[in-house]
């Protein structure tokens, strides 16, 4: 079967590029007590109890038809932070081409978080660079930001991590490795079959 990603890029020209963008928050955690080494036969050991040492919020962006994703860790997640993505997503990752961003609808990913930070001509001039496609109400999962997440959740996020600056190299490390390989994503899910696992979604036509 086609990817369905390649085929919905055949609408595109070279000069945009399809960009989904996800967020999730990450608990820090210290331990409380050393943990035992491993030895022989025996794995390291660790306590059960542990120090909340904050939280960070976590902006995943990826181009799954380029094979490339970035995180973004802030300490907030607030309509300011998501402006100063979009404004990175505009003149940092993707400074000459227009962008075809999906999201789901969560009250900050709205293009009027730039009008409320930054000036007007500047908010104007990168909410002119992007074209917003949010997914339906109860459907985040059509986002491919959310297996990214999924994956460095897994093979990165699957231990307790004591503080910011460790979460921000153990991020970047994750990153470097799987942009390094282009790992692209096989989206399969066609129109016939979001007619049936969406269907309250669809208007019914008597």
């Amino acid at each position: 079967m086609e990817d369905v990603l390649k085929t919905y890029a055949r609408d595109f020209g070279d000069d945009t590029v399809l960009v989904c963008l996800d967020e999730t928050s990450r608990q820090q955690t210290k331990e409380t007590r050393t943990p035992l080494p491993v030895r022989p036969g025996q794995p390291a050991g660790f306590d059960f109890e542990y120090e909340r040492n904050g939280t960070a919020n976590l902006f995943m962006i990826c181009a799954p038809l380029d094979g490339w994703r970035h995180v973004e860790v802030t300490d907030r997640r607030t309509k300011q932070d998501f402006a100063r993505v979009l404004r990175d997503i505009a003149d940092v990752h993707f400074p000459d081409r227009k962008v075809v961003l999906v999201m789901d609808n969560l009250n900050t990913h709205r293009l009027s978080s730039l009008h409320e930070t930054f000036e007007p001509a500047e908010a104007s001039r990168l909410a002119d660079r992007f074209e917003v496609r949010h997914t339906p109400k109860h459907g985040s999962w059509l986002n491919v930001a959310e297996i990214e997440i999924n994956v460095l959740s897994r093979q990165c996020l699957d231990r307790r991590i004591p503080d910011r600056e460790t979460l921000v190299g153990e991020v970047a490390a994750w990153q470097g490795r799987r942009n390094a390989s282009a790992k692209p994503v096989n989206w399969r899910f066609r129109t016939e079959a979001a007619r049936i696992k969406l269907k309250s979604l669809y208007p019914s036509i008597q």
